[in-house]
């Protein structure tokens, strides 16, 4: 699911932006969620499109299985009138239409699971896009707090005369500030979203059965249906 892997890759490069820069943290937290709910609506997109190749891949595997209870019908018509050359040629054409319907079959299964774990994954990263705008707002908060905080200090370190040991002491606070900051930055992190899919199949391999057998087949099985009857 590359998908997921480029949302990690743009909240990491942007959580990275806001701890180097000494901007405005509202802001940027802001236009933070505003990438990650763009890179949902993306994902919503690309599960919307294996969706669909989903339904598409369950209309060929239905209308493959039709067609073999069509040539099983014109087989019986034929035997029973005795045209045995035709008999063989629906039952080679069943036989085909069999195995292309396993094929989609296999695919169609293959990929609906991997369609509900993309369903999964989306409500996942959604979760965790939610618990994020929780985060962000008391991440701001916390950050008006502490700017109210500085702005105390530093106007009752303009009426300090030992200025040397009062540029330390507010150097160490907003050293401090900085590594709460990126604490609360590194929760933001956390929010990963799930690694990629692997989507491999294996290949169904039929032995092809003879015309002459087929048709011998088929004769005994309506022979016994009609004992049965």
């Amino acid at each position: 699911m590359g998908m997921f892997e480029r949302i990690k890759r743009v909240l990491k490069g942007n959580l990275n932006q806001m701890i180097s820069r000494a901007e405005d943290p509202e802001k940027m937290l802001n236009q933070l969620i505003i990438d990650m709910n763009q890179q949902l609506r993306e994902s919503k997109n690309s599960v919307a499109s294996a969706i669909v190749d989903e339904k598409r891949l369950e209309r060929l595997t239905k209308s493959a299985y039709a067609e073999t209870q069509k040539y099983e019908q014109e087989a019986r018509s034929f035997v029973s009138a005795g045209k045995d050359a035709q008999a063989k040629e629906a039952l080679m054409r069943k036989q085909e239409a069999e195995q292309q319907a396993l094929q989609y079959r296999e695919q169609w299964e293959a990929q609906h699971e991997s369609v509900e774990k993309l369903k999964q994954a989306l409500r996942q990263l959604q979760q965790k896009i939610d618990e994020a705008q929780r985060k962000k707002n008391l991440l701001i908060a916390r950050s008006k707090r502490a700017d109210a905080h500085r702005k105390i200090q530093e106007t009752i370190s303009s009426f300090d005369n030992n200025s040397a040991f009062e540029t330390f002491d507010r150097m160490a606070r907003e050293i401090e500030e900085k590594e709460i900051r990126n604490e609360a930055f590194e929760e933001l992190e956390a929010t990963k979203a799930p690694d990629s899919l692997d989507d491999e199949f294996a290949k169904l391999e039929s032995a092809q059965n003879s015309p002459d057998r087929l048709l011998e087949d088929l004769k005994q099985r309506m022979k016994d249906e009609e004992r049965s009857s």
